[in-house]
């Protein structure tokens, strides 16, 4: 957890001397369920101890200014400012501001200083934390705590989607707000149900490895990925036009067989990777309410095979990392995130942890001529009122 007395002394600093109220908001980690979003499927987030604190307290004028303490700059600008800041970081306030008042919340000029600690280029959704972090507060000063947390989450997706270019699912702010210490969440992408399953792996330790490393890719690796979904269930919706079939999540392994030959190898390898990540999502909850982390690393290795072979969005680095875990006896590893760099995110005995991260420093290192950065994961609580 951040330190409090930071943010404050930053805050009395930078503004009239006064405190106002402190708020948290997480990153997020996602243990399996990966490409599944846009595909209707499931994703298993759970929140981390590591996010976004802001105080923030009314001024009395239509300004809202900013101070963001981590970069030592400050940003003014209106309540009702119709196209608001130009400074990236500015706009995630601004436009969960703006995303608030159109749900009816009449937001006042206020001061706020913030700081975050969420690793960056780990794919942990610092965004995702700020946007949370800001609409709890919001809806805590402004709104008599009306607005729900589904809600919230939708504002910062919003944000995101309205303000910043970023047209991203619900996820990350999804974890961020509904984030419960020693839980992980099976969100439903198609329905947004959702369901809390423990996570509590004594004798292992849930760790991610940054590669580094961000490969810049030609084309539209992203969205070829999603046309090659798109395109077997055309031929799957066309096959069976009895039957209603809007993503992926509603077609079964038969149905993709009985297409195989029209869709090509490379569709019906994208298809066949998100078919069997909605089981292993399934599997794994199943697994975790029994306790058996071993299951659960078996299938994250399963994942990550068919990020790296079917899906294609591994990368020479993330092999090598996920290569390692194996030769060390780590229970499960994979990538985390879109790939083509980033993290891997592993599940460790005990025993083999101080091995494994000595053999991935020295080695990934020796290869690669970067030195990894190993983050302990610890689940925590959503988005909430420190003080």
């Amino acid at each position: 957890m951040m330190d409090i007395n930071h943010v404050r002394s930053r805050f009395i600093k930078h503004f009239d001397g006064r405190t106002g109220n402190i708020y948290f908001s997480p990153g997020r980690i996602n243990l399996i369920g990966e490409h599944t979003d846009y595909n209707g499927g499931y994703v298993f987030p759970g929140a981390v101890d590591t996010g976004v604190m802001a105080e923030l307290r009314p001024n009395g004028l239509n300004t809202i200014m900013c101070y963001a303490i981590d970069m030592k700059d400050r940003v003014e600008f209106k309540v009702d400012d119709p196209t608001g800041p130009r400074t990236s970081w500015a706009r995630y306030i601004y436009g969960v501001v703006q995303e608030m008042r159109k749900l009816g919340v009449e937001v006042k000029g206020f001061n706020t200083a913030f700081s975050g600690d969420v690793p960056l280029g780990a794919g942990m959704s610092s965004s995702a934390a700020l946007e949370s972090c800001f609409a709890f507060a919001l809806n805590d000063l402004f709104g008599d705590n009306k607005i729900s947390k589904w809600d919230l989450a939708l504002v910062g997706q919003a944000t995101e989607h309205n303000y910043c270019g970023v047209n991203c699912g619900i996820m990350d702010q999804f974890a961020s707000v509904f984030g419960q210490e020693g839980k992980l969440m099976r969100l439903d992408c198609r329905s947004r149900d959702f369901e809390y399953f423990p996570f509590r792996p004594e004798g292992y330790r849930l760790v991610l490895v940054n590669s580094c490393v961000k490969h810049e890719l030609t084309g539209s690796p992203y969205n070829d990925r999603r046309n090659s979904c798109e395109n077997v269930v055309r031929h799957i919706a066309a096959k069976y036009p009895d039957q209603h079939f809007e993503t992926l999540r509603d077609c079964t392994w038969e149905q993709l067989e009985a297409v195989k030959a029209e869709v090509g190898d490379e569709d019906y390898k994208r298809a066949q990777y998100v078919l069997g990540e909605k089981d292993r999502v399934l599997t794994v909850c199943d697994a975790l309410t029994k306790g058996d982390y071993e299951l659960v690393g078996k299938m994250m290795y399963e994942t990550h095979d068919g990020l790296s072979k079917d899906y294609e969005v591994s990368c020479e680095e993330l092999d090598f990392l996920n290569q390692l875990a194996r030769d060390n006896g780590v229970t499960g590893s994979r990538i985390m995130g879109g790939g083509f760099g980033g993290c891997t995110i592993n599940l460790v005995k005990d025993e083999v942890y101080n091995k494994f991260i000595a053999d991935v420093k020295e080695k990934y290192t020796a290869k690669y001529n970067k030195q990894p950065k190993i983050i302990d994961v610890v689940i925590g609580d959503g988005s909430r009122k420190i003080c």
